[in-house]
């Protein structure tokens, strides 16, 4: 399974985004679970997937006695929430993640590979804009970090 694709959706007066057709037919899932991203937008990951691709990576690289390592847990893993798919569709994400993502009313849905982005519209727009002066560096040297993992793993260099 590969998500992938762009939409943009509404946030209803619920709290409630409906997930697209194309990644929800993919996700395959009644359940999913939806936590913090690295930045100002939420991931959304099948509920079964969520152990493998999450927890397990977390519980066996981190150490219960270090305080980096908490705050990691504590950003991704205790503010996470179950959610179920309704027939619609439709999610309901907490308050607190909505805020955390300052997602208001327009959304953007990215497939993002194994998982689910959900951003705030005009959020993922700055952050996302290529042509921007303050994203020009930030895009080159991104590309030049993964032609050089790429090449490390296939023994070029």
């Amino acid at each position: 399974m590969v998500l992938n694709g762009k939409y943009n959706v509404i946030l209803d007066d619920k709290h409630r985004i409906t997930l697209p057709v194309g990644l929800r037919s993919k996700l395959n899932a009644a359940s999913v679970i939806v936590s913090k991203g690295v930045t100002k937008y939420l991931r959304l990951y099948a509920s079964a997937d969520w152990e493998e691709k999450i927890a397990d990576v977390i519980r066996d690289t981190t150490d219960p006695f270090s305080e980096s390592d908490l705050l990691l847990a504590t950003k991704y893993i205790h503010s996470a929430q179950d959610a179920e798919i309704d027939k619609a569709g439709r999610i309901l994400v907490a308050e607190h993640l909505l805020e955390y993502a300052d997602i208001s009313k327009e959304c953007v849905v990215l497939g993002s590979i194994d998982h689910i982005q959900i951003w705030d519209a005009k959020s993922y727009q700055a952050y996302s804009d290529e042509n921007s002066k303050e994203n020009a560096g930030r895009f080159a040297a991104a590309s030049a970090e993964l032609s050089q993992r790429i090449k490390r793993k296939r023994g070029i260099e």
